[in-house]
């Protein structure tokens, strides 16, 4: 008895066919997901920002990890500038200061935060 040898290759294609069908569908199902997700995400992450974190994240490369400074980097605890002075700064920089490193949305926390450190 003589088998085909392109039975195995017809199998593998039908499996092949069936598995992305399956993949499709489910991928259809996903995609509306994501879509509400997104929906939804956006206010999550306003809510979210932690100027504490936010400045041992971005800040402490420079500042250093206490946020006390060292040669031309001055600290950030007891600054004596207002909080509309630290915004201005956070936002258009200053000196070695670059703009725009805090998100414009989150500005005036960032800045409040750094004029009650002490």
């Amino acid at each position: 008895m003589k088998r085909n040898p392109l039975v195995p290759y017809y199998l593998i294609m039908v499996i092949g066919l069936v598995l992305v069908f399956f993949l499709g569908i489910k991928g259809i199902g996903d995609a509306k997901e994501i879509a509400k997700e997104k929906e939804g995400g956006d206010q999550e992450q306003a809510e979210e920002f932690d100027p504490e974190q936010y400045a041992q994240g971005t800040c402490i490369s420079c500042h250093g990890e206490n946020l006390e400074g060292s040669g031309s980097i001055p600290s950030l605890h007891g600054t004596g500038l207002s909080k509309d002075e630290i915004a201005d700064i956070l936002a258009n920089g200053k000196g070695n200061m670059p703009a725009g490193l805090v998100p414009a949305d989150n500005i005036d926390q960032m800045a409040e935060w750094i004029a009650n450190l002490k």
